[in-house]
């Protein structure tokens, strides 16, 4: 199958204020969020994208449009990669948040958290994982299994993704860290995903190719975990 680069939109606004952006309208980057979204055709350069699926959140649009526009690349939309809705909380101040009896639960419990008026965590993921997947296959029909492609989206909505492929429960998704315009990548295969990157804001991209063309895709882990185990080999 292809490689899947799970990209998290740039800082936004509300990331330097504090905030719960949520799907709220006109949440763009700040200037922190401009320069790193400015970085990304240098760390992501040798890197053979053959797709970009975004949501349509616009702080997640702006993150890569200057990038896709040079890769010569339409961006897809997907409503399923937007960020969570987040109902009642959208807009609030964290550190008010933490006060909520919920909050305790979304930390410890996320799996039954449902946010007011929204959408509980366990609908985020399996629908983040329905696309994914499916643009996976999509992407490996259309380029092969040696393709790259993009998914640029929302932190709680890639950690959902990352501990799908970890093969680990909900609960625990909140042990994973995805920075503003991190990358991490996973390969799916068959029978697993392998997760090759987790937050990684470097310039390094070899993690990001795929198999050499001589390698066949594989779901089997090499013995000893040698740096062949995700590639295929």
């Amino acid at each position: 199958m292809a490689t899947l680069i799970l990209l998290r939109h740039a800082r936004s606004a509300a990331n330097g204020s504090g905030t719960l952006a949520g799907r709220a309208e006109g949440v763009g980057l700040d200037d922190t969020g401009v320069a790193q979204a400015a970085g990304l055709g240098g760390r992501l350069d040798g890197v053979p994208v053959s797709s970009v699926v975004v949501s349509p959140l616009r702080r997640c649009r702006e993150t890569v449009a200057s990038w896709v526009s040079g890769l010569g690349l339409e961006p897809v939309v997907d409503e399923r990669l937007a960020e969570v809705d987040y109902g009642e909380w959208t807009g609030r101040k964290i550190g008010e948040l933490t006060e909520e009896p919920l909050w305790r639960v979304v930390q410890q419990h996320p799996s039954a958290a449902v946010f007011p008026g929204g959408e509980g965590l366990a609908q985020v993921q399996a629908r983040a994982v329905a696309a994914v997947r499916e643009h996976d296959r999509r992407v490996s029909e259309e380029f092969g299994p040696h393709a790259v492609w993009v998914a640029c989206s929302h932190g709680d909505v890639i950690k959902s993704v990352l501990a799908d492929a970890l093969g680990l429960h909900l609960d625990g998704f909140q042990r994973i860290v995805v920075d503003p315009c991190s990358v991490s990548v996973v390969r799916y295969t068959e029978t697993r995903p392998f997760v090759v990157k987790v937050n990684d804001t470097g310039g390094d991209v070899s993690g990001l190719l795929p198999p050499k063309e001589e390698q066949q895709p594989s779901s089997d882990a090499v013995v000893g975990g040698s740096a062949g185990a995700v590639r295929g080999g």
